[in-house]
């Protein structure tokens, strides 16, 4: 299962992946998570420490033409052996890495390593058999130019709100002309049918899956650690893993 969550800021991306990761993992699956947002919310929501540095800054180096490039060894494999962070039970995250005050300069050869390795990925034989959930940050622009190529499957996280709407059928349409993935529409935050059903019209299409409004995603993301762990119970954390069993079955062949 490879898995990337677009949508507009403050949707829930990133609760939903990381839940998403940690359910896959503990059926006993390999999985890798990889964040391109510059927000920290992916490794919250896994329960990993965000590292201090970004770790594929000592993966990258200036060619004598003075553009980044991996640096001699350095292929997707041994980026994700030296530079991943460990999460819970088992997930490995792969950051592109947080600015500080001074801004994205500082982090540009992270930047581009992350940009190399994700690229690379799809041919490594070693990762053939590991599930790859990506969080990718707010808006169409990452999905435009071609920041997720691994993925099968593009989640286009939606909130009943109208400006949601607008960019999620912006990412939706982007995603869709690259024309290598399915592209599935998510509704979030939903307080009944009458939430869904608007959030279909605005879009134009039926909904995949419809996660619940629950105060304990909120109470979560206040405290810092992950849904899965805070209340793995709680509605919101039962309908992804409802949707991950949809998922499973989407990409099941038929017979």
């Amino acid at each position: 299962m490879r898995v990337a969550v677009v949508g507009k800021g403050g949707a829930g991306k990133s609760v939903i992946a990381g839940t998403l990761a940690r359910l896959l993992a503990r059926r006993g699956r390999r999985v890798l998570a990889l964040d391109s947002d510059l927000m920290p919310g992916l490794a919250y929501s896994l329960g990993a420490d965000p590292p201090a540095m970004p770790p594929l800054l000592d993966a990258a180096e200036k060619g004598e033409d003075g553009r980044w490039r991996l640096k001699k060894g350095i292929g997707p494999v041994r980026a994700v052996r030296r530079y991943a962070t460990p999460a819970p039970d088992g997930v490995l995250l792969l950051q592109l890495g947080k600015p500080a005050a001074d801004g994205l300069p500082p982090i540009m050869g992270s930047l581009n390593a992350f940009y190399k390795v994700v690229h690379r990925i799809r041919g490594a034989d070693a990762f053939r058999d590991w599930d790859i959930v990506a969080d990718l940050p707010a808006g169409p622009r990452q999905t435009a130019f071609d920041w997720a190529p691994y993925a099968d499957v593009f989640l286009v996280v939606v909130e009943p709100m109208w400006k949601s709407a607008l960019t999620a059928r912006r990412v939706a349409r982007i995603a869709r002309a690259q024309g290598r993935a399915m592209v599935l529409p998510v509704a979030n935050k939903v307080t009944g049918g009458a939430d869904s059903q608007r959030v279909e019209e605005m879009l134009g299409e039926p909904l995949f899956a419809s996660l619940p409004a629950d105060e304990a995603v909120a109470e979560a993301d206040r405290l810092g650690v992950p849904l899965i762990d805070r209340a793995p119970s709680s509605p919101a954390a039962r309908a992804i893993e409802a949707m991950l069993e949809a998922l499973g079955r989407e990409q099941t062949p038929a017979r």
